[in-house]
Parts: C-alpha cells; sequence; structure tokens
C-alpha cells in the first residue's frame, strides 16, 4: 500500500481500464492484425491479375485503417498502461518484473510495425508507379508489417494467458515458465483466426463506402473477402473450444456472472443462445455475400460488422472477470494484494503497512447523528475515516461507493433499508468469499472489518462520492510519515 489511491466513484475504475482495453483490442485485431495479411493480399492479388480495382480498394482500406491504428490504436495501447497503473499499480509492477524482456521485445516490435505501416501506406502509390518489380517489393513489405503485426499480438497473449493461468511458474519463477503458461497457445491459436475473421467482416463492411453500387467489382470484391472471413471460421470454432477447454473449471464457475452482471447470473442460458444465433447470422451473410452478392443489401452488412465488435467485447469482458477473485491467478488478489502476504496482513491489519490516508471530505462528513455531541462526533469521525482508509485499499479497485458496481447497491440488493449496522455488513464479508467465490477474502484485521463495517453504515446515510487521490489528496499516514520525509529528502539530495 505504498500509492495514492486513484479512484472513480461513478464510473469505476474496473470499467475505466475495460472501456480503452476493448477499444484497443477491437482497433488492434480488427484493423491491423488481421487486417494487414489481407489487405497484403488484396495488393497481390491485384498485381496477378493486373487489375488496378483492387490495388485501388486495397490502398483506400488500408489508408482507413491507418488512420485509426495510428490515432485510437496508439492512444489507447497507452491508456492501457497509465489506466492499468494508476488503478493497480501493484499488478503492473509483479508483471514488468516477470515480462521484462518480453515488454522489451514488444516496445521493439511495436516501433518496427508503425515504421513499417508508415512505410507501406506512404510508398504505395509511388512503388506502384515504378514497374512489378518495386511493386513486389512493395507487396513484400506488407507481409512483413502483416508478420510483425501478429507478433506483437503473440508477445501480449502469453502476459493476459499468465494472469490468468500462471502454471508452473508459480513453483520455480522462471521467464519462459511465464512466458508458456498452460493457455498461452490456446488463446494465441483462437486469436489469430479471429483477428483474420474480425478484419474480413470489417472489410466487407468498407467495400460498400470504397466501391459503387453499379460496379460489378463490388460483387467480386464482397464474395472474394467473404471466402476469406469464411476460411477462418472453423479455425476460430476449433481454437475458441480449445480455449475453453483450457481455462481452469474454478474460472467457468464464473462465466454466468462475468456475460453480464450478478444481477444476470441466471440470464447465462439466454445469453449464450443469443451468441450462438449471432454467430449463425454472421455465418449466413458472409455464405450469401459469397454465392449472391450482386443481392446482397448494404444493411446487411452492418449485422455483422457490429454483431463481431459485440462479440469481441464481450469476450475481453469475459476473459477479464473469469479469473476473479485474482488479478494474477493464484498468485495476486484483484485488491492488488499477494496471496502469501494475507496471513502477515490478517494478523497486523492493512492500515499498519498503509503509507497514504484518504481525507474525508466535507460532503462525506455528513449524515452523522445530530444528537452527537462533540467529542462523540469527533470519534466516531475518526472511525469512519479508518473505515474509509480500509475501503480504498481493501475495496475500492473494483467497487465504488455509489457508482458502477457499487458496494451500496449491493448491500441494499442484500439487506434493504433496515440499518447496515457493522456487525450486519463485517459478518457478510467476513465469510463473503465463500457464497461468492469471485470476491477475494477480506485481508485485514478482525478490528479493520469492523471499522469497514462502521463506514458501510455511514454511506448508508451519505451518498456524497468518494473523491480519489487525484482529487481530493492524500496525507501521510502516521508513523510512515517519516519514512516518507526521509525518502523525499535522498531523493532530493541526490537530484541536487
Amino acid at each position: 500500500m505504498d500509492f495514492p489511491v486513484f479512484h472513480l466513484d461513478f464510473f469505476g475504475n474496473r470499467w475505466l481500464i475495460a472501456t480503452i482495453a476493448i477499444l484497443h483490442v477491437l482497433v488492434n485485431h480488427g484493423l491491423a492484425v488481421g487486417m494487414m495479411p489481407l489487405v497484403a493480399a488484396m495488393e497481390w492479388y491485384g498485381q496477378k491479375k493486373q487489375d488496378p480495382r483492387w490495388d485501388r480498394l486495397a490502398y483506400k482500406i488500408l489508408f482507413f485503417c491507418f488512420l485509426i491504428t495510428t490515432t485510437i490504436g496508439a492512444l489507447t495501447g497507452v491508456g492501457i498502461w497509465l489506466s492499468v497503473s494508476l488503478v493497480n499499480p501493484y499488478s503492473i509492477a509483479s508483471l514488468i518484473r516477470v515480462f521484462f524482456w518480453a515488454w522489451f521485445t514488444e516496445w521493439l516490435v511495436f516501433i518496427t510495425e508503425v515504421c513499417l505501416i508508415l512505410a507501406y501506406t506512404l510508398t504505395w502509390k509511388k512503388w506502384s508507379n515504378q514497374g512489378p518489380e518495386k511493386k513486389k517489393q512493395h507487396i513484400r513489405l506488407g507481409f512483413a508489417l502483416a508478420f510483425f503485426s501478429w507478433v506483437t499480438m503473440a508477445i501480449i497473449v502469453a502476459i493476459l494467458g499468465f494472469m490468468m493461468d500462471p502454471g508452473n511458474w508459480l513453483t520455480d519463477h522462471s521467464f519462459w515458465t511465464g512466458v508458456l503458461n498452460p493457455l498461452y497457445i490456446p488463446q494465441l491459436a483462437f486469436r489469430t483466426p479471429l483477428a483474420a475473421a474480425m478484419a474480413g467482416i470489417v472489410a466487407l463492411f468498407l467495400i460498400l463506402f470504397f466501391t459503387k453500387r453499379q460496379d460489378g467489382f463490388r460483387h467480386e470484391a464482397l464474395r472474394a473477402v467473404a471466402l476469406w472471413t469464411l476460411a477462418f471460421a472453423p479455425f476460430v470454432l476449433a481454437a475458441g473450444w480449445w480455449y475453453y477447454t483450457s481455462v481452469p473449471d474454478a474460472m467457468k464457475d464464473n462465466l454466468g456472472v462475468s456475460l453480464a452482471t450478478l444481477a444476470f447470473a441466471d440470464w447465462q442460458t439466454k445469453f449464450l443462445q443469443i451468441a450462438v444465433v449471432t454467430v449463425v447470422t454472421i455465418l449466413l451473410v458472409v455464405q450469401f455475400a459469397i454465392s449472391r452478392p450482386n443481392l446482397l443489401p448494404k444493411v446487411a452488412l452492418v449485422v455483422p460488422f457490429f454483431a463481431i465488435l459485440w462479440m469481441t467485447g464481450h469476450f475481453e469482458r469475459v476473459r477479464e472477470f473469469i479469473r476473479k477473485p485474482y488479478v494474477i491467478g493464484q498468485y495476486m488478489y484483484a485488491n492488488g494484494m499477494r496471496v502469501d502476504d494475507y496471513a502477515l496482513l490478517q494478523r497486523d491489519g492493512v492500515l499498519t503497512y498503509a503509507t497514504y490516508s484518504n481525507p474525508l471530505t466535507e460532503a462525506e462528513k455528513a449524515g452523522l447523528p445530530e444528537r452527537l455531541s462533540e467529542p462523540e462526533r469527533t470519534a466516531r469521525l475518526e472511525t469512519i475515516q479508518k473505515g474509509k482508509d480500509v475501503f480504498m485499499d481493501t475495496c475500492s479497485r473494483c467497487h465504488t461507493g455509489h457508482g458502477v458496481n457499487s458496494i451500496t447497491s449491493h448491500l441494499q440488493r442484500m439487506f434493504g433499508d433496515k440499518p447496515w449496522t457493522p456487525e450486519l455488513t463485517a459478518g457478510y464479508i467476513e465469510g463473503m468469499h465463500y457464497a461468492q467465490p469471485y470476491m477475494p477474502p477480506f485481508p485485514g484485521s478482525k478490528a479493520e472489518l469492523q471499522l469497514l463495517g462502521a463506514y458501510l453504515e455511514h454511506l448508508q446515510h451519505n451518498k456524497a462520492p468518494i473523491p480519489g487521490a487525484q482529487s481530493a489528496g492524500v496525507i501521510v499516514h502516521g508513523e510512515n510519515a517519516g519514512r516518507i520525509a526521509t525518502k523525499t529528502n535522498q531523493t532530493e539530495a541526490a537530484a541536487r
């Protein structure tokens, strides 16, 4: 607990990361990893057939992807680092220690990918006008770009698999054991054809904007890209099943909640039925584009386009959630505390090792009983302050006070309007991980459990948003102040 707690009490920290990460995956898979080989293949096919229409179409699709990947894709890639570092610095710090060289290599590959897409896009017209040999070099440049785009994903997938199931790394702690975790190859085998199929569906949608309705070439292009998409569909389904069967059974138990929310856990069967219908609809539209492209209405291609975005977004949400209660499987809980540290924290309390305190704002102090004397009010506020610190350190990385996935909404659903006494809420929180296996055990001491209960009782009557360190600031927590001051003085002395 050596970092100030960043907190968004309306939107929630989880949704901050999820929104950025899902948008990045959609761009990365659909417009980079899957689209670059498709564009290069279209350029190659146009060269082979001596048909400049393929060349023009491929360039238009590439330029669209170039604009999106170098803006939204790049910003969301950096945004993932920023948001994760703010919300759960302990998890990203642990991952960097394990995967430093993998991430360093990925950075080099990414820089190469950026240089290649710049070269591939900006030299297209010039090299195309310099004869067949130069055109062949440009096509090879496109396939090189496709390869480096895939390598970027291949490295990151190792880290994503590790977060779900570290496997033997928990005992030998070697780099290659972490990379070759049990879910790495199945997940990579799934994401590779998925990216290619996504690119095909996106390209089908873009073809409608980059070709004219009366042009017979539109039908030829739709048929060819639909064949590309359909060719990868069996691999998506087969690898998806392999990936699913490789996921630990304990994580599969979280599937019902991960598909939507706890309130919709019973809706799992209906959701899966909708997903199956969505996949069948996509395949039917693609098949229709192959057999009857001239009869395919524009609105029909809107359906698979948004359907694949919806499906991929839900896949990423499920992948993130089912590893709960861990942020790194069997190693670190979602609250950023290591499994091996729990015995120490439950004995001494989390506040003993907390560097910072999150001061109550004036709005948060409202709602106390009016009959309290000044000493009683001071004592009550001190208890609530400590309870808030416990909440911020142990709960706020997943829960808000009154916003999305709020702790108050869960307590309201369970206990209704009756008083949320510390005995009532603390009794539930102490054993919540048995009833809800995606919740980590409470990491603090018995006394801190009561402090948290007192704070939750206060939240029943106080609806003020809970500010994070970024807006309300922090104060150095008690006996740790001297340690922080010493570090600051040493840093300043070194700088001088």
